[in-house]
């Protein structure tokens, strides 16, 4: 937070659905601030912000980190008011649809994710995530690019509940070979694939590039399936693109995604696999 950094990210988007409670929280900042009889001087000198960032985290343009409500409740003598949003304005930083992802990934029990461009956004790392968005066209700003890598981080949450869901994720050869940043970077993506799935409740299997026939030539394939028997699915071949609840639609999704799976490597032979590309680089 030192020295009046404006850091990209938080920045409130228009319309975005938590806009409202971002500009509640600012409200209530200010109402505080007042009542406390301190300055937005400072305020601003206290947190280690500039005073032009108060002021728009004071008229809801700027999301407040939560460590700086925190320390802005104590300052203030606010009584926990401010603390009391903190995990809102944690959430608040991701973009709208990754907020939706993840809460729908967060209440999964079970994940069957198959990818055959990129590497799955669950296994991703942080720098393999930030190379692979500077590929998109059109082009995302430094803002727009480090909130969405700050929100594909934190999906990653998933992997420490407890008890943690059960993984299932089949990639596509060429999706460990493209190397995306460079060579290193796919480097370092590797390592990390190959700690993941030697987790207890992931399963992680390579389709080679030598099975042409099966039905993952139809695109991505996800499927969530929640602790009341109820799931969500999404395909780039079918439906649109759009997901699906529909348990006839899911059954297709469920087929699909079991023959891919079957035709792939063990996840023992692709761990071997894994290893071996690595041994290529």
């Amino acid at each position: 937070m030192g020295d009046g950094v404006d850091e990209a990210g938080w920045d409130v988007e228009p319309g975005d659905e938590i806009e409202p409670v971002v500009q509640a929280v600012g409200r209530l900042l200010r109402v505080c601030r007042e009542a406390a009889g301190v300055s937005v001087p400072e305020l601003a000198a206290d947190l280690g912000y500039g005073e032009d960032m108060i002021r728009k985290i004071e008229r809801g343009a700027r999301i407040p980190r939560p460590e700086a409500l925190d320390k802005a409740d104590q300052i203030l003598k606010a009584q926990g008011h401010l603390k009391a949003f903190m995990e809102d304005m944690r959430k608040a930083r991701y973009p709208k649809k990754v907020r939706e992802l993840a809460e729908l990934e967060g209440r999964a029990v079970e994940m069957l994710l198959y990818s055959n461009h990129n590497i799955h956004g669950l296994l991703q790392t942080e720098e393999y995530a930030r190379a692979l968005l500077r590929t998109w066209r059109p082009a995302y700003s430094l803002d727009e690019l480090e909130r969405m890598v700050a929100g594909r981080m934190a999906r990653k949450s998933v992997f420490e509940r407890s008890p943690a869901p059960e993984f299932s994720f089949v990639q596509e050869e060429v999706t460990l070979r493209r190397p995306v940043g460079d060579t290193m970077v796919l480097r370092r993506q590797l390592e990390h694939m190959l700690e993941v799935a030697r987790l207890p409740f992931v399963e992680l299997q390579v389709m080679p590039t030598t099975r042409a026939n099966h039905p993952g030539t139809g695109g991505r394939i996800q499927v969530l399936k929640f602790v009341d028997g109820t799931g969500m699915g999404r395909t780039d071949g079918d439906f649109a693109g759009r997901p699906v609840s529909d348990p006839r639609q899911l059954r297709v999704l469920d087929l699909r995604y079991g023959i891919i799976r079957a035709q792939a490597l063990t996840p023992e032979e692709s761990l071997v696999f894994i290893e071996q590309t690595l041994g290529e680089l």
